[in-house]
């Protein structure tokens, strides 16, 4: 079976290929590491070898558990924000039929909404409204319980489950993943009787998708876990390379690396598959909150091609010259579509009848690729064989090793994210939390200036 490949070649008008050829000791270094846990954030090392050390025991109990959810609802509302929804969203968007929530649900088929990962209000009561007629489970995804956005939702979720379900059934479709041990969720989950799985210690939210963080939401979606373990763990193995030009996580990091030691601040992730929209989003988290510290870090966005081309492709042509980007490439499409003929021919499209859509897309692309290079953009190319759960593990690894990787380059810790309290105590002091009165009296003063 195939894998994912990277081709760097449209980086090396660029780049110098001596100097990126200079990389290969320093993430030898990086990778070694990884692997003796001797770096900064040694103690979030957890996803290095979670695909190959999760056992079928286990994923027999996330798919159990997932058909519980699947027989006793129609709805499941999964509960968390930032790592505990993006990874499990990203799949199931990837490998779910765009327009299936339109269509008449199958027994046994939930319908999968995400909350917690907002406070916003007229969000909250439409999803609370919808949910009133009916069958609903939730998956309350917290580490600590105590996350505003999403103990927030799941103070309202849990209330309404249990007044339209009755105690005993929301029991049944309730259940937490969060912590061994502690924190307000796991004494809720004890509490209460709630199926309970871990989050582990030593995995960060924004490499938790392959932890029932992601796995249970994506099994309850009806989508192969046991695939997306396998994918994973085969690059688990190809990543393990010390040869960087074999490694392709290796290769990306000293790439992207290199690109912005040359002025390259921004790294733009494409698609010209609607369906990776939300991978973009898990891939933005995932590298943003690893790299943007100590005042660096490349900045992470994301465009769906060709869509934002017609919006963002102006500027990425021809606006600041300090981006780069990295295109994530579907080769075969897993559906079939030809271009009809028209006999009037109004719109001018009849050279392309009997085309597959795909051929005219990756036109687009190839076409996209060759401009943004002769504007001055290097561009990145990662092929994936074909859009399924095998090849998605492998894409999420891949990225999560590369990701490590990347920040130990740059000489900062990958695995920590200070920065995201600032605003959280803020936020608590201008709501006067307990314990916040000297912040709230405070910033209420500097409010004033």
């Amino acid at each position: 079976m195939e894998n994912i490949k990277l081709n760097i070649e449209k980086t090396l008008e660029f780049i110098s290929k001596d100097k990126l050829a200079a990389y290969a000791p320093k993430v030898k270094a990086c990778m070694e590491t990884l692997e003796k846990g001797t770096g900064l954030g040694n103690d979030f090392l957890g996803w290095l070898h979670l695909p190959s050390s999760i056992t079928q025991e286990h994923l027999a109990d996330l798919k159990a558990t997932a058909q519980v959810l699947r027989e006793n609802c129609d709805v499941v509302i999964v509960a968390g924000i930032g790592g505990s929804y993006l990874g499990a969203r990203a799949v199931i968007e990837a490998m779910s039929n765009s327009f299936l929530w339109l269509q008449e649900k199958k027994a046994g088929q939930p319908t999968i909404i995400f909350a917690g990962h907002n406070i916003g209000e007229d969000y909250l009561y439409e999803l609370t409204s919808f949910l009133k007629d009916k069958k609903f489970g939730v998956i309350n995804i917290s580490k600590s319980g105590t996350t505003t956005e999403t103990a927030l939702a799941f103070r309202l979720l849990k209330k309404q489950c249990e007044e339209q379900r009755g105690k005993e059934m929301a029991r049944k479709v309730i259940v937490a993943v969060t912590d061994a041990k502690k924190g307000a969720a796991r004494v809720t989950a004890d509490k209460e009787g709630y199926k309970s799985f871990i989050i582990p210690d030593n995995v960060g939210g924004r490499f938790s998708v392959l932890t029932p963080v992601g796995l249970l939401p994506i099994a309850v979606a009806g989508i192969d876990i046991d695939q997306l373990v396998a994918g994973a763990c085969k690059m688990e193995e190809v990543c393990a390379n010390p040869n960087m030009e074999e490694n392709p996580a290796a290769l990306y990091a000293a790439t992207r690396n290199e690109l912005y030691q040359n002025g390259k601040k921004i790294e733009i992730l494409v698609n010209f598959q609607p369906k990776l929209h939300y991978f973009m989003e898990w891939w933005k988290q995932l590298y943003g909150e690893s790299e943007g510290k100590d005042h660096k870090g490349i900045y992470p966005s994301s465009v769906d091609f060709s869509t934002d081309l017609h919006s963002m492709g102006q500027w990425i042509q021809e606006g600041e010259r300090t981006i780069f980007e990295t295109v994530v490439s579907v080769e075969t499409p897993n559906h079939e579509l030809h271009v009809p003929s028209d006999e009037e021919n109004l719109d001018g499209l009849n050279f392309l009848a009997g085309k597959r859509v795909d051929e005219v897309n990756k036109m687009a692309e190839l076409g996209t690729q060759l401009a943004h290079v002769d504007g001055g953009v290097p561009n990145m190319r990662v092929s994936v064989p074909v859009l399924n759960e095998y090849y998605l593990g492998q894409l999420i690894y891949f990225f999560e090793k590369a990701c490590g990787i990347s920040g130990y380059l740059l000489e900062i810790n990958p695995f920590n994210q200070p920065g995201v309290e600032a605003y959280k105590k803020n936020m608590f002091a201008l709501l006067n939390k307990p314990g916040y009165e000297e912040a709230s009296k405070a910033i209420r003063e500097r409010l004033k200036k």
